[in-house]
């Protein structure tokens, strides 16, 4: 899939967007951003080392966002509710559940 529009400074948003989270290190996760088939941004949140059953988090990052002045401040917030909503995606189990919980790992 192309890198999507040109972005201020002539880099491509994807570039900007990769830019910003080459700032960002986590201990077990990494991220990345691809062009989306709609011509926006997709933030990729995934497991340095795979994990078995986590899936790769993709959320989308739209141009005007990407372009804003505030990106920095913005995207920050982002990945951080991003991080939030992944970790709560990734329960096998929780007391909501309708299956029976699966047996503890020791």
């Amino acid at each position: 899939m192309p890198e999507t529009g040109n972005g201020p400074g002539g880099g491509t948003l994807v570039e900007k967007v990769r830019r910003e989270l080459r700032r960002y290190r986590h201990l077990v996760l990494e991220f990345d951003a691809e062009a989306s088939s709609d011509g926006g941004v997709e933030l990729v949140i995934r497991f340095r080392e795979p994990v078995p059953g986590a899936h790769v988090y993709r959320a989308p990052l739209h141009p005007r966002d990407v372009e804003s002045s505030q990106f920095a401040w913005n995207l920050q917030r982002y990945l951080y509710d991003c991080l939030h909503d992944y970790l709560v995606e990734l329960f096998v189990h929780t007391p909501q559940s309708r299956n029976g919980p699966e047996e503890p790992h020791s």
